[in-house]
């Protein structure tokens, strides 16, 4: 294995931290972050059991690449000068372990959060465009139990991504939103809270809510996964925003 103080300083993982360090910024922006807590992690390249984190103390939109730091499955520090928060540990290590996800980001943004309270803890992919992209992608781990301070609760969600879902509605918690490039799990993020906010105040409203049929919402998701460029752009032009 490389020596990890020279893998953290490689061009390639710098770039990873830059992309880490600027989604978690984004999500500040964007209102999705609470207080200091939750995490947004990424593996490094060709390996399964180191991977890039944000560090424990530090709001998000204070975070820069210098500030991130590289542990392995066990939780221990092994290149950055700051602490990880102990639930990231379980939670990020079991869904990367398991799923085989390179990036996991995981928050508790308003409006996907209030859905996992509601006894269909989650969206409903057939009601807003924005929706219909994660038809066939959501997960529900339906059992709240406490933090997540040991093995079992994160292996517990992370088995609940089965089948190559990478996008979780944790019950009475948050989301969990997986996927290959920083890039595209932001996109994912962002839209996913968009979607949300939609669906709770279409139910807001008090009115019958009129889904399409799930055959056309699986044509939708398919035509958005086929376009990645915009998500690519999308983050670029967030680079340019928040330097």
């Amino acid at each position: 294995m490389p020596n990890a103080d020279a893998q953290y300083a490689s061009p390639q993982v710098q770039g990873l931290r830059e992309d880490l360090a600027l989604a978690l910024r984004a999500a500040a922006h964007h209102g999705l972050s609470e207080g200091v807590c939750n995490h947004f992690s990424v593996t490094l390249p060709g390996t399964v059991d180191r991977y890039l984190i944000n560090p424990r103390g530090l709001h998000w939109s204070e975070v820069r690449a210098d500030d991130i730091v590289l542990i392995d499955l066990h939780g221990e520090v092994l290149a950055g000068r700051h602490r990880v928060e102990p639930t990231a540990l379980f939670i990020h290590g079991a869904v990367h372990r398991l799923t085989g996800h390179a990036v996991v980001l995981h928050c508790h943004m308003p409006y996907a959060t209030a859905l996992t309270l509601t006894s269909d803890r989650a969206l409903d992919p057939t009601l807003s465009q924005n929706a219909m992209r994660y038809m066939g992608r959501i997960a529900i781990d339906a059992q709240y139990n406490g933090l997540a301070l040991d093995d079992a609760e994160g292996e517990r969600i992370a088995r609940s991504m089965a089948d190559g879902r990478d996008v979780a509605f944790l019950a009475n918690h948050g989301v969990i939103v997986a996927g290959a490039t920083i890039a595209h799990a932001y996109d994912d993020l962002y839209y996913l809270e968009r979607a949300c906010l939609h669906q709770v105040l279409a139910q807001s409203t008090g009115r019958p809510l009129a889904p399409v049929d799930p055959a056309l919402a699986a044509r939708v998701a398919a035509q958005v996964q086929g376009e990645r460029e915009q998500s690519d752009m999308f983050f670029e032009a967030l680079r340019r925003l928040l330097p």
